[in-house]
């Protein structure tokens, strides 16, 4: 007589939400979604943008119908805590290259200010060869392993905040022409920002080179690191506990405009029908900056549960992500 053959895996379950997790250094941000969403028993989740493996930090992660929304936090600013090694290039730019020049570490702290202080504002970054950016179907770091370097144009990137932590440098009466020195600085800046081509640029302003020798991300948009919890904690936890560490679904739009919807209107919405702009103001709360055009929204019906997000123009509130089964 056949038996049948029983699973020993725990049973993954459907769950909604976002769990901001402290990312240890040596895991890519796939390797700590998977684990993260084993502890969980979670059948759906995916992240809101990669973190380096050689940097800790911040990394949202998505589950269930929260991942629609992963992308709306993709151009939101960025914060992070850096260590630059100063008298020293490498061939990524960062500590996990080689060493291909050392130079002396002559600045001082007057110097370290005024670099600091070019970099503030729009600037303009060359991509380097060791990232995922595709060239013909393929990611530059493929090309760099392989020995080649291709030309890259160089693009616009806004650091909103540069600022100095400490300082440590070689005294100048130091004879030892190898001697390094660190700087560690506060970054905020916008999307598409390369903190080792930062690191690079700066060491270059100071005539000596650098790199990027540690990374940590304090912030993601309105998210802090501060609120979030590392995989130890998460795993020595029990599982009910663990779960209490999910944020609504709506976390990541917390810096949308908020529309609340009469039972009738939630209705209409739910079922994807584009809703016409009078009857917003007859009979919507509505939290929208004056200025806002064409803005993208949070909506939720009258008992406050959230719908999903919706353009809203002067003419027109149309549905563009919603909640399934809301």
């Amino acid at each position: 007589m056949a038996f049948p053959i029983q699973s020993s895996k725990p049973a993954r379950h459907a769950l909604d939400g976002v769990l901001l997790l402290d990312k240890p250094l040596g895991l890519s941000s796939n390797e700590a979604l998977v684990r993260a969403k084993r502890l969980l028993l979670a059948k759906k989740a995916g992240h809101t943008g990669t973190l380096d493996p050689l940097a800790s930090g911040l990394l949202p992660l998505c589950f269930g119908e929260a991942t629609k929304f992963s992308n709306d936090l993709l151009n939101a600013s960025k914060c992070y805590e850096a260590t630059l090694v100063l008298g020293a290039c490498t061939t990524t730019a960062d500590a996990e290259g080689e060493i291909i020049q050392s130079r002396s570490v002559k600045c001082e702290l007057k110097a370290v200010h005024e670099a600091l202080a070019r970099f503030r504002g729009e600037i303009w970054q060359v991509p380097p060869m060791y990232s995922a950016l595709k060239r013909d179907g393929k990611p530059l770091y493929e090309y760099a392993r392989a020995g080649l370097t291709l030309e890259r144009a160089a693009r616009p990137v806004t650091i909103e905040k540069l600022e100095l932590i400490s300082c440590t440098l070689p005294a100048q009466a130091q004879t030892d022409p190898c001697a390094t020195g660190t700087l560690q600085i506060r970054v905020q800046c916008s999307k598409g920002t390369y903190i080792r081509v930062l690191a690079e640029d700066i060491g270059e302003a100071l005539g000596c080179g650098a790199y990027l020798g540690a990374l940590r991300r304090t912030g993601v948009g309105v998210l802090k690191l501060t609120d979030a919890i590392s995989l130890e904690r998460l795993a020595s936890a029990e599982h009910p506990a663990r779960l209490t560490h999910l944020r609504p679904t709506d976390t990541l739009l917390s810096t949308y405009s908020t529309i609340q919807l009469t039972a009738v209107l939630a209705h209409r919405f739910k079922q994807g029908q584009r809703l016409p702009a009078e009857l917003m103001l007859e009979s919507a709360c509505i939290n929208l900056p004056p200025s806002a055009a064409a803005a993208l929204v949070r909506v939720y019906d009258e008992k406050s549960q959230f719908l999903g997000t919706a353009r809203l123009t002067e003419k027109i509130l149309a549905p563009e992500r919603l909640i399934a089964n809301s």
